[in-house]
């Protein structure tokens, strides 16, 4: 049902055309930012090793291999889903030696369905679903990167869980992450009006999610264009 492709150069232009609607810009908390500022973001979100970012397009039909700039075209992007890694603020165990302690870090999840033709029909689901089992499927690989490109990583880590926070208001993005699994850490909201929801990776069993999301996830080869 959705596609998620690597946030790439060709992107920007749609996506800096989404990041025009104030609305958008609120509910991301977003600030607005240059043609030349977002390309500039975009090569920071590709690079570094802390993000993951990708593009959110609908699925093309029984796909062998997905061509760059023509199964993410401008037409089929609908939104974007993000990963940022940061050391565990509750690791109570921060101080050990990095010999005998991997480092505990906490995968912070944002997504955005930012075409309104596509709100409110279930791909905010079914994207948090594809994406977090490509996450328990690469979690070796991203937490490995991470730990190359951070000065303070012992050279190990442990993704402790995955977690959102949510305005307390937001009644719809809660219903989203409550039915992909996620639990509130509290029903108090925090000084900023927020509300955490949490999920372990290891409840993403065998590369796919648990619960209502649960669906076939298959990861396709992806042919790269000339940017």
């Amino acid at each position: 049902r959705v596609l998620l492709v690597p946030y790439s150069a060709h992107h920007v232009p749609t996506y800096h055309e989404w990041m025009q609607d104030p609305a958008i810009r609120e509910a991301t908390a977003s600030e607005p930012l240059t043609l030349d500022e977002e390309y500039t973001m975009q090569r920071s979100w590709r690079e570094d090793a802390d993000k993951l970012t990708f593009i959110v397009c609908v699925a093309p039909t029984f796909p062998s291999r997905i061509q760059a700039k023509v199964d993410d075209a401008p037409a089929a992007m609908i939104g974007d889903v993000n990963l940022f890694l940061v050391p565990d603020d509750e690791d109570e165990d921060g101080d050990a030696s990095p010999s005998t302690k991997p480092l505990s870090v906490v995968g912070e999840l944002e997504i955005m369905i930012a075409s309104a033709a596509h709100q409110n029909r279930g791909y905010g689901a079914a994207v948090l679903s594809a994406f977090m089992a490509y996450i328990r499927r690469r979690v070796d690989g991203i937490l490995s990167e991470y730990c190359a490109a951070s000065p303070s990583a012992p050279g190990r880590a442990h993704l402790k869980h995955l977690r959102v926070k949510i305005g307390a208001t937001n009644d719809r993005s809660l219903r989203l992450f409550e039915r992909v699994g996620f639990v509130r850490v509290s029903e108090t909201p925090n000084f900023f009006g927020e509300l955490e929801l949490r999920r372990r990776l290891e409840e993403v069993v065998g590369g796919e999610a648990k619960g209502a999301e649960a669906g076939e996830v298959v990861e396709l080869e992806f042919e790269l264009a000339a940017e």
